[in-house]
């Protein structure tokens, strides 16, 4: 049986602790959806096409054939039903994501036990890492060529 997990987020824009944890699932997985999650309360800088695009220039330069990239503006879990996926990946980078994290798990625990989720600590180098921070940074004219991927700057 094809091993398959689910990665959600905003992805506004991916970053390189984005792609840290792609590549590190990869390792446990068959194929990784990449799953743009959109939220009608949540107001994006990127279009969703646009957050596409960019997730594609990355992923080009990967093993694309092993990840996909998707949306959703429903619950990820029911996505990873619908799609036969065994985990959700999530990254931790700090004590307040693990606290977000545990109620994310409980609720997705109460709804279907039998999707597991894998959370990888982000490394040191990611840590204080996140698109906001990127968008923030960038506004205010501090290089981020080193917080994302190459491909990313020219959407910035």
């Amino acid at each position: 049986m094809k091993k398959i997990a689910i990665y959600p987020g905003s992805f506004d824009p991916i970053t390189n602790g984005h792609v840290d944890i792609l590549n590190r699932s990869l390792k446990l997985f068959d194929e990784v959806i990449l799953l743009i999650a959109t939220h009608p309360t949540k107001k994006a800088s990127y279009s969703l096409e646009t957050r596409k695009a960019m997730i594609r220039a990355v992923i080009a330069t990967m093993d694309s054939n092993r990840i996909k990239v998707d949306t959703t503006d429903g619950l990820t879990i029911q996505y990873a039903q619908q799609h036969h996926a065994q985990a959700l990946v999530r990254g931790l980078r700090t004590v307040p994501d693990f606290d977000y994290e545990h109620d994310f798990f409980k609720a997705n625990q109460f709804i279907d036990d039998s999707i597991d989720i894998v959370f990888f600590m982000a490394r040191t180098s990611h840590e204080f890492v996140s698109s906001s921070m990127i968008k923030k940074l960038h506004e205010s004219k501090i290089n981020v060529e080193n917080l994302v991927p190459k491909e990313i700057i020219k959407f910035l």
